[in-house]
């Protein structure tokens, strides 16, 4: 993985095309002759301000478009992978397995050529946007967990023959095939018919689903609404955004969108606090969705922690590992200092997770059968623990009243048992009774009820409990 920085002119646009401003320029040779001196100097610095545009777009496509020139890293085939509560052993079948889940998972980029961001030029997202893809990763994760059946896998992964793990067996592939001819002619037909119609709704959703992540402002969940969204916390486009204020931009996109049978819950200060998820999974009478009949809207849990000061400590590996195991984790936002990823398992010492620093020219969504083949990736990549930045924030999901209970007990499990003395949050009954005000530029003054004259300085967004 490339150690770059992500500093980006958050004033510039960020186009694909540097010799599209020589087109143009060299086409119009009367562009600076605008009847007097003073406009024409307006004019030129104009076109000065392009060009630095231009070069800084060219300078971002080889920077991250490289990415995919990468060699290929190796998984052991005497470990098991975790792939977000799945453990793979990398013989052949469940290798194969792996690949198609890893490759089903969807993969949200840089990209570039998108509507300009409202209020700056910037019609790329490459060098500062890494944290919001991130987090878009996260919870299109969820929102697959929510809306697709339990092990859905992409159709497409299925045909492949060679991939980045190379994994494919062609032997297997014409048996396969020797086997479905077997079948009578009319069990076929109407298995094949009803598989169809399962797929044709499946696929539907799972377009639906990306299309709620295109780059255009009418996206509920694309980037120029989540960048909408962080105003509130002081945010631009082209600035920095951490794991916890990205984590409160979520739930404000989510409260606002047309999922409403799914609620995004917040934890403050690494405690999570029962009685208030389920006030918010508290469903009214007017709610008529199918979820939401049975009492219960389905939740994610979005919890910012940091595990450590300046990196990584050692003593919560095991811990974080443990979190990645259960079945009910929907992967972790975090990364290295101003290059974040999303992590979605481990093998042995080594975090695997999808990467966002990777240039791709904008989708138009609008359009029907849109491809979808860049939202999904096929190359594993992996970091070592060691590596990874304090600061992240672990997302969960559950789908019914019950599932939150078993995510309560089997996370307090997975927190408790490692070898810390504190673990990393807490679940704790009742309601959060302290007086917030969450922004990202101020202090919170809390005042706990107990010791009425103790006042702590606070940001919810953006500092985090040491323990």
């Amino acid at each position: 993985m490339m150690d770059v920085s992500d500093e980006f002119d958050s004033g510039m646009e960020a186009t694909d095309d540097l010799a599209s401003f020589e087109v143009v320029h060299l086409s119009n040779p009367g562009l600076l002759d605008l009847g007097t001196d003073g406009d024409a100097h307006v004019q030129e610095s104009k076109d000065r301000t392009k060009l630095k545009t231009k070069l800084i777009s060219a300078w971002n496509n080889v920077r991250y478009g490289g990415w995919s020139l990468k060699s290929k890293p190796r998984l052991s085939k005497s470990s098991p992978v975790c792939l977000l509560g799945q453990s793979y052993q990398l013989s052949f079948s469940e290798r194969e397995s792996f690949r198609r889940a890893f490759s089903s998972l969807l993969w949200m980029t840089y990209r570039r050529g998108f509507p300009p961001l409202d209020g700056s030029a910037l019609t790329s997202d490459a060098g500062w946007g890494c944290m919001l893809r991130s987090a878009q990763m996260l919870l299109a994760h969820g929102l697959m967990l929510h809306m697709m059946p339990a092990g859905w896998t992409w159709p497409a992964t299925h045909h492949q023959t060679k991939d980045d793990l190379e994994v494919v067996d062609a032997l297997v592939l014409d048996n396969s095939l020797r086997e479905s001819r077997r079948d009578s002619g009319k069990h076929r037909r109407r298995s094949l018919g009803t598989a169809l119609d399962c797929g044709s709704h499946e696929e539907w959703t799972h377009r639906r689903i990306v299309s709620w992540f295109g780059d255009l402002p009418s996206a509920p969940f694309g980037l120029h609404r989540l960048v909408e969204l962080g105003r509130a916390s002081g945010k631009r486009a082209g600035d920095w955004y951490g794991p916890a204020i990205v984590a409160h931009i979520l739930q404000k996109a989510v409260a606002a969108s047309e999922v409403s049978d799914l609620a995004v819950y917040v934890a403050q200060n690494c405690t999570v606090y029962v009685g208030d998820v389920l006030n918010l999974c508290g469903t009214s009478h007017t709610d008529l969705s199918a979820r939401c009949r049975s009492g219960w809207k389905s939740l994610v849990l979005l919890v910012p922690v940091r595990l450590g000061s300046d990196a990584l400590n050692p003593a919560y590996t095991r811990c974080v590992k443990r979190l990645l195991e259960l079945r009910c984790c929907m992967g972790i936002i975090g990364g290295k200092p101003k290059h974040s990823l999303f992590f979605v398992g481990f093998q042995d010492d080594q975090l695997i997770y999808l990467d966002p620093h990777y240039c791709q020219a904008a989708v138009d969504v609008q359009k029907d059968n849109f491809p979808l083949e860049s939202f999904h990736c096929k190359t594993v990549r992996k970091m070592p623990f060691n590596r990874m930045d304090p600061s992240c924030t672990v997302g969960f999901y559950a789908g019914s009243r019950a599932d939150f209970q078993a995510l309560c007990s089997d996370v307090t499990k997975a927190l408790t048992s490692s070898q810390e003395k504190y673990p990393i949050f807490t679940f704790v009954e009742g309601h959060n009774v302290e007086e917030m005000s969450c922004t990202s530029d101020s202090f919170t003054h809390i005042k706990s009820k107990d010791k009425p004259g103790r006042i702590r300085k606070k940001s919810c967004l953006e500092e985090f409990v040491l323990l």
